[in-house]
């Protein structure tokens, strides 16, 4: 079966074709990873000899989703006749003398991996979840040879028009001195809603997506970037504020936050996975945000990188949400690991009250993000008590701060204990 590209996704390729930097946003399933991909390998062979790079912030997230879907799909309708290796100890896809190569920004050695070479095609996967200093150092590494001409590729469902992505691709301003961009030309953006690809797409997505709360709709369906709200719970000056650049050298308590997905449909699969801790400053307690981790997959994989994380980052304990999920959310992580220290908690009040005393402890200057998390803040600053839809992120983020603040609108069950 031959594979027809839709209208759209011709438009994207010319645009690839001819711009330096192109930005293709706009809603779920609507192609636009699928043809980027499919400019990559083109290019690769166009090229025989090159070097092309599809990153993502989590390297577990691109595995999933590239690495065993995407890549291999777009080889075996548009490129049947190309013979490829796939090397999964230095992750990367070799084809007629090319190299394709697969990378996430969230640990040292595997940037050191990623800077470490020089690329004809960079590919931003979910540029939603990168900031600005990250697109940067991604851009030092796009050096083709001089024969050809290198491309810097990035997909998202739009987030805030806050975003590095809005600012350079729609307004045509510089993030860094909000001054206009001296060579706008370089930059094109182009928005692929699954309506433009509908006839890829199962029956009934379309429906599923009309289901979906209005925020969710208009990002996921139509593709429209948000902006910070008024009524927002969360102001993103009191985020940029008191942002460190690493961790207070003592953390007395350090937990991780979840707020599971169980359905798995479009409207509840991600679930929200965040690392925070408390330490004592000037006889007063502090909280950090160090990791934002949530996970867009299903039940096993956030189980095992709930596990994964536990022992990195060194954690106390799981504080894991069970309005949802009773004790499935428990056994699927017992499953990965018997021996974490694990603790259930309940809402006994609304997301928004259960969110407010968190929030007064961010107006006060004490909570304290390591970095720049995109898409939490993002979503911290959008989301309004009159949404219905679930902000995974944030309510991972705040359960694990009410945790550690000992108190709250939570009810916590007798800590669970293993038994093995």
């Amino acid at each position: 079966m031959g594979f027809k590209k839709t209208l759209k996704q011709i438009e994207a390729t010319q645009l690839i074709a001819n711009t330096p930097e192109v930005l293709l946003s706009g809603g779920s399933r609507s192609g636009k990873s699928f043809i980027i991909i499919y400019c990559l390998i083109f290019r690769a062979i166009k090229y025989p000899g090159t070097n092309h790079l599809a990153i993502r912030l989590r390297f577990n997230h691109i595995k999933a989703s590239l690495a065993y879907g995407t890549i291999p799909d777009v080889f075996k309708k548009c490129f049947p006749d190309i013979e490829y290796n796939f090397n999964k100890s230095d992750w990367f896809f070799e084809f007629e003398g090319s190299k394709l190569w697969l990378g996430g920004l969230d640990s040292k050695e595997r940037m050191e991996k990623v800077l470490g070479n020089e690329y004809s095609s960079i590919f931003i996967n979910e540029g939603s979840q990168i900031d600005f200093d990250g697109y940067e150092i991604l851009k030092t590494r796009l050096n083709p040879p001089k024969e050809v001409s290198g491309r810097m590729i990035i997909d998202y469902n739009p987030p805030s028009m806050r975003h590095w992505g809005y600012k350079i691709f729609s307004d045509h301003i510089n993030p860094a001195t909000n001054q206009p961009l001296k060579n706008p030309t370089r930059y094109a953006a182009l928005q692929m809603n699954p309506i433009d690809n509908k006839e890829n797409l199962s029956l009934g997505y379309m429906e599923t997506l009309e289901s979906l709360s209005e925020s969710k709709k208009r990002r996921f369906k139509d593709g429209l970037y948000s902006d910070d709200s008024e009524n927002a719970i969360f102001k993103r000056e009191w985020i940029a504020q008191n942002r460190y650049t690493k961790e207070p050298e003592k953390i007395d308590r350090k937990v991780i936050g979840v707020d599971p997905a169980v359905t798995g449909n479009v409207n509840s699969d991600s679930t929200g996975i965040i690392i925070a801790g408390s330490f004592q400053l000037n006889g007063e307690t502090h909280f950090v945000v160090s990791g934002d981790y949530t996970y867009h997959g299903g039940v096993t994989g956030w189980a095992k990188e709930i596990c994964r994380l536990y022992d990195e980052y060194m954690c106390d304990k799981i504080v894991g949400e069970t309005n949802n999920g009773g004790d499935l959310v428990e056994a699927n992580i017992r499953n990965i690991d018997r021996h974490v220290n694990y603790q259930s908690v309940r809402a006994t009040r609304g997301k928004a009250v259960r969110a407010e005393p968190v929030a007064d402890l961010y107006r006060r200057g004490l909570v304290h993000h390591i970095g720049t998390f995109q898409e939490l803040e993002d979503m911290m600053c959008t989301w309004t008590p009159e949404d219905s839809d679930s902000p995974d992120n944030m309510d991972a983020m705040v359960w694990g701060i009410t945790f550690l603040m000992g108190k709250g609108m939570i009810e916590m069950s007798a800590p669970s204990v293993s038994l093995y």
